[in-house]
């Protein structure tokens, strides 16, 4: 199990960087060329999902990607530090009150980028928690298409 990390400050600037990284990482992992356009979509919609809250929040602490290539499967996470950021079970995003500082734009952002992340992946889980939340994205590597 090969895994890349990458940690950048929430900068705008960065998740170009982070789609690039993701893009060469899945490319030497095995995923289908087709589907290298899908992978750099999703993680720069949910890197700037992460920037969005890390600014809005104010926490300076960096966004985390981490890139995991296992046996017949590529995953790519993409961590924030805001506590209750993620989503329910369901895959919809929590409610928020509204004394958190967290305003009904911001709140409409983050569902929209959810939903795009979701129509992109098929394979995606979003979870959060006291520590901040995480997006997990996966993929088959060409190891895990039988050959015909």
């Amino acid at each position: 199990m090969a895994t890349v990390e990458l940690r950048f400050s929430a900068q705008p600037e960065h998740v170009r960087t982070a789609r690039l990284v993701a893009a060469a990482v899945a490319r030497r992992a095995g995923v289908d060329e087709a589907v290298l356009d899908e992978v750099r979509l999703a993680v720069g919609e949910a890197c700037s999902r992460a920037v969005g809250l890390h600014r809005s929040h104010g926490i300076t602490s960096p966004v985390k990607v981490v890139l995991t290539e296992e046996e017949k499967t590529f995953s790519i996470e993409v961590g924030d530090d805001v506590p209750g950021s993620g989503a329910s079970a369901a895959g919809v995003p929590e409610a928020r009150p509204g004394a958190d500082g967290h305003d009904a734009d911001a709140e409409g952002e983050d569902e929209m980028g959810l939903a795009v992340i979701s129509g992109l992946v098929d394979d995606v889980k979003v979870t959060s928690g006291a520590d901040g939340g995480v997006i997990r994205m996966s993929w088959p590597t060409a190891a895990a298409i039988p050959l015909v």
